[in-house]
């Protein structure tokens, strides 16, 4: 006797119906935000009808998610076309992040947009994680009490960690603050009153820089030289999540140094941006060593230079490797190594060059990222409203009298 397989499919309920019409519709406004988009459009684009369309562009600006711009005529006659926008009050998104000597805190609109950006100085590894995590939860009330004055409702943050995190609320391993198995994710979120979700700073960062190039960057590596190096990928506009991204412990030497992860000739130890410092004779210890950098090739020390070369060098292998894996065309150089890419990009496009099989017909583009060392906390404050921009119907049930 044969058993029939119970079936996976089940109807899907009337109201269930209109929340996933809801959302549809509402990622077009999302997916259309270099420029307002018509009902027309919006019917065209979802294939629902237009008094479907009409109902829930209603429902979305009585919900003040998004707003209607200036009627615009295509032409000499009929009736001018009036697009739709997303909203710049209403739900937000706060972001915390640590680096090399600063704390920050961010807050964006529903448009992306940066509305709040607060900096505080951090000593590093001499701070206990009590204290760290104390700072940042005062930054998050400013900076959630600055959203308020702007009427913005701040909906989720994210604390971007320079580290490893497990179940989005455990730093494993930050070496670089002498943090391990710190539960930020807790510790903060009973500070604030409110949910944190814990991510890695690359990670972070890297969706922030996929965001502020979204017009032309489709498909890069990001690498971050902040406490560790790191890399994230993002491949036809989708940021590859399960990378690791530890491009620092990529061995560029099998005679080199030891590292502090315990193995020898690590990319860390000759591109790290307190390594360069060190081989150059300056400061290590300096609370913001890419300024001590600039700095020393301001007053013209050659041997600044001959330490960044040899990094650049060291960073050019490493991610030679990486790009004969992954197929891209552009290659940022994010965090700090934005503000030395002056000094960097020769040598990293040097060992591309010889190194990369595909850049003999595809040439590699180097370019300092556009937000730099800002991309993490702006990365994490936009991670933090994505769960508006996926699921609008959250924030309509939120509005709910």
């Amino acid at each position: 006797m044969h058993r029939v397989a119970p079936t996976t499919d089940t109807p899907i309920r009337q109201d269930g119906l209109r929340a996933h019409n809801l959302s549809l519709t509402f990622q077009q406004i999302v997916d259309a935000r270099q420029a307002p988009i018509s009902r027309s459009e919006l019917a065209a684009g979802t294939g629902l009808t237009r008094p479907t369309i009409s109902r829930i562009v209603d429902e979305l600006l009585g919900a003040g998610l998004i707003v209607e711009a200036e009627p615009a005529r295509s032409g000499n006659s009929g009736r001018p076309r009036v697009g739709l926008g997303l909203a710049r009050t209403g739900p937000a998104g706060l972001g915390l992040d640590i680096r090399t000597g600063v704390l920050s805190a961010c807050v964006v609109d529903l448009t992306g947009a940066v509305r709040h950006l607060d900096f505080a100085a951090h000593t590093g590894r001499d701070v206990p994680p009590a204290d760290t995590l104390n700072s940042l939860a005062a930054m998050a009330r400013k900076a959630i009490a600055a959203a308020a004055a702007e009427d913005l409702t701040v909906v989720g943050a994210t604390f971007a960690a320079p580290g490893p995190v497990r179940d989005g609320s455990l730093v494993r391993f930050a070496p670089a603050l002498g943090w391990r198995d710190v539960d930020a994710g807790t510790e903060l979120g009973a500070l604030i009153s409110a949910p944190v979700v814990v991510g890695n700073d690359v990670a972070l960062a890297t969706l922030g820089e996929l965001y502020a190039g979204a017009a032309d960057l489709r498909s890069f590596v990001c690498v971050s030289g902040e406490f560790d190096i790191g890399a994230g990928v993002v491949l036809d506009g989708s940021p590859q999540r399960g990378s690791r991204g530890h491009l620092g412990h990529v061995m560029v030497d099998s005679t080199g140094p030891a590292c502090a992860c315990g193995a020898t000739g690590c990319l860390q130890s000759y591109a790290g941006l307190r390594e360069i410092l060190a081989a150059a004779g300056g400061d290590d210890s300096a609370p913001a060593p890419a300024v001590a950098i600039d700095e020393m090739v301001s007053a013209g020390s050659p041997a600044i230079l001959t330490a960044l070369d040899r990094a650049a060098g060291a960073l050019g292998v490493a991610v030679s490797a990486l790009l004969n894996l992954v197929e891209v065309d552009t290659v940022l150089l994010g965090g700090s190594y934005s503000l030395l890419a002056s000094w960097l990009t020769e040598g990293v496009e040097r060992e591309i060059r010889a190194r990369v099989l595909s850049d003999r017909w595809a040439p590699v583009q180097v370019r300092p990222a556009p937000l730099g060392p800002d991309a993490a906390v702006i990365g994490a404050a936009l991670s933090s409203i994505d769960q508006v921009r996926r699921d609008p119907n959250r924030w309509l049930a939120r509005a709910q009298p």
